[in-house]
């Protein structure tokens, strides 16, 4: 690279940080496109809309609840990841959906939950399901005489969605319709509906009223069809809104509506926007002082991703909560080990004999395997989840493969040009890139039964601990409310009480009588409301927080309502989150066997993952901290920090195997001793992020930031001390089986 070039190309580099940082501050024209203020955001950062369903039926099943719940909540993600539906009381329904400031429209587009069905025109005994009356198509007999007689050929839930939509006809004329995407059962089930109903009419029956009976003019495949006929885009559009709310188990009926202002105020969201600048300054100085001319390109390279995510969060239109905010800072303090295991790699370059300019291609070159293995591993995940995943998993990945993304091109692409155009325009000497220290090989391996035998005392002492609790009558872990339901306390203050005083006034009070560090208070805007959720109150509990409230607050006793709420958690959001993990995890391990053709090294990182997620669960039974919906967070992120050091270690044993043919116990001790600066550099570095966290935000972020401190540190520990012995194991007794 010639030095004028280099310098033009260096100004562009600084010309287009700076442009990224003004477009994600400021933003760019007169609707601010890019800034940070545009960015989608949940509940509990920007508030939304809460409305509450009651059933018809007066006395619905658990079953019945359950399940309306459920598709309650597939129905409301189409506004947002974040949305959430939650059972209040035996009978109730509550669904939240952030960012949006009006609950009429909400109302309007999510339809009239009933219960939806497509049926033929007539059963196989020719008795006829409906008929036309005096205005509309009215039904013949009754639905459930219908359903009897095997006349439903769709229910709602056979409809993946709905839109209305207008289209031009062959005469250049508008025509509205609803265009319907079936699940894969669904469109089944359609192609041999359509088949054999040519000629006639299947209707549409909602809430026991005919919306539509179009005649099917040819049997249609594809899981795509088209309802035709609508007078007006309008009348397509709220079609489509009552087919995509259809088939819940229960009949509802709208009890409240509100606009909700932030779960959590100002202060929550300040602190953690001051808690990413402190960390990213700090670790930005520790790669100077570490890396000196590459750490000045590192962060260069930080600022860059930073700004990128938040930037890349606008266009996509991701929704961002208070744990994706921690998520970002996280991932600040993760970028950083792309590059330091590239600058270390110029330094072993250096110290063996390489000039400069050699050193920096080599490094690069040789450190991309391990960068690109361990991101797209990573990636395979996050995309896995997206798909499988519901509620804040969904989100979560998404959030994940951006950060990965933004990662990859900021330290294999931006800090390559970097680097190169320095030294191009003169920075030559090797002592402003440092030289690696010659350690002698640590035998790792050698005490691998120890690390063993201290791994398996803390695994099993998270099920112990657990069973303990159960036994004790208490529950195995401290569910929060997301998971285990809780008592939504609605009080009327006696002046308008702005988020920041309920912050710092009201939630104060609340955690000290509920002993609950993870109090979601909520004021519903243009009223004196608040609506203060908190772990399940007994009946002593909740008259204490009464009168507490009554004395501090001055409130009005007759003025404060409690009601029982469901886990925002539902079990079958539960089991899509285990399954989607699963199925996760199942793909890295096809992926590292592909690439590193050795299924020991697929197994190994499989159980080095789990080691470490049953580490982090240990510590959550031990300090009892509150399994809520950041757990989901935590345990996704330690499993992509997992994956991502195993690769590492795993690389540079497949390096090393190529070029040495000692024993592999030497083998293995020489990989970890080479890559332990990348190990301790890279856990300080997202120490110091997630502990920053810990220091500058509310309780409820230092509820996720103190696990994830667990998980950093089990992380490097087991990097340095179980993956190359659990290879070594698995590789010896898979050689040994093979001589039998």
């Amino acid at each position: 690279m010639k030095k004028n070039k280099a310098v033009f190309g260096l100004f562009l580099v600084l010309i287009l940080t700076a442009f990224l940082c003004y477009t994600a501050a400021v933003g760019i024209g007169p609707t601010e496109t890019g800034s940070v203020k545009n960015i989608q955001t949940g509940l509990d950062l920007a508030g939304g809309v809460s409305i509450t369903y009651q059933t018809k039926e007066k006395n619905p099943s658990a079953e019945d609840m359950a399940d309306t719940v459920y598709k309650m909540q597939r129905r409301v993600e189409q506004y947002s990841t974040e949305a959430q539906a939650y059972k209040e009381g035996n009978n109730r329904i509550t669904v939240e959906i952030p960012g949006a400031t009006d609950a009429d429209k909400i109302l309007s587009d999510l339809g009239k939950p009933g219960s939806l069905c497509f049926i033929t025109q007539s059963d196989t005994d020719g008795n006829e399901n409906f008929s036309i009356g005096e205005e509309r198509y009215v039904l013949a007999r009754s639905l459930d005489e219908i359903r009897r007689s095997g006349s439903i050929v769709l229910e709602g839930s056979d409809v993946a969605d709905a839109k209305g939509t207008a289209y031009q006809n062959s005469q250049n004329g508008t025509q509205y319709a609803v265009s319907l995407t079936l699940t894969d059962e669904g469109a089944s089930k359609f192609v041999e509906a359509t088949k054999e109903n040519v000629g006639k009419q299947i209707a549409i029956v909602y809430d026991s009223q005919i919306i539509s009976a179009p005649t099917v003019n040819e049997a249609i495949t594809g899981g795509q069809a088209q309802i035709t006929g609508m007078s007006g885009i309008e009348e397509a559009q709220n079609l489509a809104s009552y087919i995509r709310i259809g088939s819940l188990s229960l009949e509802l009926e709208e009890l409240r509506s509100s606009v909700v202002a932030a779960q959590l105020g100002e202060e929550a969201i300040s602190t953690s926007i001051m808690a990413g600048f402190i960390g990213l300054i700090i670790v930005i100085l520790f790669m100077l002082v570490v890396y000196r001319i590459p750490g000045i390109v590192s962060g260069i390279a930080l600022i860059d991703y930073t700004a990128l995510v938040l930037v890349t969060l606008n266009a996509f239109d991701i929704t961002l909560t208070l744990p994706g905010i921690a998520g970002i800072i996280l991932g600040i303090g993760m970028a950083v080990d792309a590059n330091v295991i590239i600058y270390a790699r110029i330094k072993e370059e250096i110290t063996a004999g390489n000039s400069v300019e050699s050193a920096i291609k080599f490094g690069f070159s040789k450190a991309f395997s391990a960068i690109f293995d361990g991101n797209i591993t990573t990636l395979i995940a996050a995309l896995v989840l997206m798909q499988l995943g519901s509620g804040s998993v969904k989100g979560f990945a998404y959030t994940l493969a951006i950060g990965i993304l933004v990662s990859m091109f900021t330290s294999l692409v931006l800090s390559r040009f970097l680097v190169q155009a320095l030294y191009a325009v003169g920075v030559t000497n090797s002592k402003f890139y440092g030289h690696a220290k010659q350690r002698k090989s640590i035998d790792f391996v050698g005490n691998r039964k120890r690390f063993f035998l201290l791994s398996l005392i803390f695994i099993i002492a998270g099920p112990a601990i657990m069973f303990a609790y159960h036994q004790g009558g208490g529950k195995a872990l401290n569910y929060a409310l997301d998971f285990s339901g809780g008592t939504a306390t609605t009080v009327t203050f006696n002046e308008d009480m702005d988020i920041k005083q309920i912050d710092s006034e009201v939630t104060p009070v609340v955690e000290d009588v509920t002993e609950d560090k993870n109090v979601q208070p909520t004021k519903v805007v243009g009223t004196n409301q608040v609506v203060i959720k908190t772990r399940t109150l007994s009946q002593n509990e909740r008259e204490k927080l009464n009168q507490t409230l009554v004395d501090k607050f001055s409130v009005d006793e007759n003025l404060i309502s409690t009601e029982s709420i469901s886990a925002t958690v539902s079990s079958e959001m539960r089991k899509d989150a285990i399954v989607a993990v699963i199925v996760a995890t199942i793909c890295m391990l096809i992926y590292i066997w592909f690439r590193f053709k050795d299924i020991c090294f697929a197994g190994s990182a499989v159980l080095a993952l789990a080691h470490d997620v049953m580490v982090v669960l240990a510590f959550y039974a031990i300090s009892r901290i509150s399994v809520g919906t950041t757990f989901i967070a935590c345990m996704l992120t330690i499993v992509g920090y997992s994956v991502n050091a195993t690769i590492v270690i795993f690389a540079r044993i497949r390096e090393n195997r190529k070029k040495k043919h000692g024993k592999l116990e030497d083998i293995v001790n020489e990989s970890i001793t080479q890559t332990l600066t990348r190990s301790i550099y890279t856990s300080i570095t997202t120490f110091i992020m997630v502990a920053v966290l810990y220091i500058f935000c509310v309780s409820s972020i230092r509820e996720f930031a103190t696990p994830l401190m667990a998980g950093v540190i089990c992380g490097a520990y087991s990097s340095i001390c179980i993956t190359g012995a659990l290879w070594l194991t698995t590789k010896k007794k898979k050689e040994h089986l093979s001589k039998k």
